[in-house]
């Protein structure tokens, strides 16, 4: 296949030749993938963040804060692959057209978003007096602004620092990203087995199915985000350490950025199968509003 760096590339706007050059149907598939799975990411998340900003019962639990942070990022990667997956694109080193990291750092944010809901929800289950105490509204959006700070600041840092002190930051975020990962996958069998074990032994009612929901969405989402991610995470530590590892023409055909990505569109979905309390409002507040039938039914 031809380089997108040749003359006769298809170029779109600013000059940015396109991701492809259109000379087989593979190129086709590949661009309208992108466009296709763009547009619906936006549309699945886009509509949760609106249903939990407009509906005040879903704004006052923790919880929803949670998911309105992953679901921000979420409805930004949707918007970021209209540019990533639709143009020639390659960020890292050497960049070609890129970012500065800046869009695939929104899946930093998600990373980060979802460790901190973790022990949200193992507190929140295991010691409710501490939780009732403590974390309070206000320290759920501290930590969900702290998310976007941690993650951008280092981003920033490696744009402006010397090549010298860059690595040092970029070896930092590779082995901090090995301590969450480690994390979140102990967290994960602990919420599991707390769900699993000690919800059971607490008496019936509708503080028990709260807490059964709430476990069983973190979980399935922490999963499947570690599911989709983990390849691209394993690739970049391989090509860190010994610079082989897989390399892709650009971010549209680079098969691991793809799977991260798509858990713009499994996180919301998991969301609204998970949440009866978002579905029904997410029905009431858009789905409502767009199809009349909807809300009807």
């Amino acid at each position: 296949m031809p380089s997108s760096n040749s003359t006769d590339s298809v170029t779109g706007g600013g000059g940015v030749p396109l991701s492809v050059n259109f000379d087989s149907p593979e190129d086709y598939l590949v661009f309208i993938f992108q466009i296709v799975f763009a547009t619906t990411a936006v549309l699945v998340a886009g509509p949760v963040v609106v249903t939990i900003l407009a509906t005040r019962s879903l704004r006052l639990q923790n919880r929803f804060l949670f998911m309105l942070n992953t679901s921000v990022c979420d409805t930004l990667v949707g918007f970021s692959v209209y540019y990533l997956g639709l143009f020639d694109v390659q960020e890292g080193y050497p960049s070609r057209n890129g970012t500065y990291n800046m869009l695939p750092s929104l899946l930093g944010v998600n990373l980060m978003t979802f460790l901190f809901a973790q022990f949200d929800r193992y507190f929140a289950v295991c010691h409710p007096f501490f939780y009732t105490r403590y974390i309070t509204r206000r320290v759920v959006i501290s930590v969900n602004v702290y998310c976007w700070l941690h993650v951008y600041t280092q981003t920033i840092l490696l744009i402006f620092v010397p090549l010298s002190k860059a690595q040092q930051v970029y070896v930092f975020a590779i082995v901090s990203l090995q301590v969450i990962v480690i994390t979140k996958v102990v967290m994960t069998i602990k919420l599991y087995v707390v769900a699993r074990f000690q919800l059971n032994r607490d008496p019936p009612g509708a503080e028990r199915e709260s807490k059964k929901e709430s476990l069983r969405i973190i979980i399935f989402v922490v999963i499947i985000f570690l599911v989709l991610w983990g390849p691209s995470f394993i690739n970049i530590i391989i090509r860190f350490v010994s610079g082989r590892g897989m390399g892709f023409r650009n971010q549209a055909t680079n098969l691991f950025a793809i799977m991260a990505r798509f858990n713009a569109v499994c996180t919301p979905s998991v969301y609204i199968w998970g949440s009866p309390a978002l579905r029904e409002a997410l029905v009431r507040t858009v789905w409502g509003r767009v199809c009349p039938r909807c809300r009807r039914r």
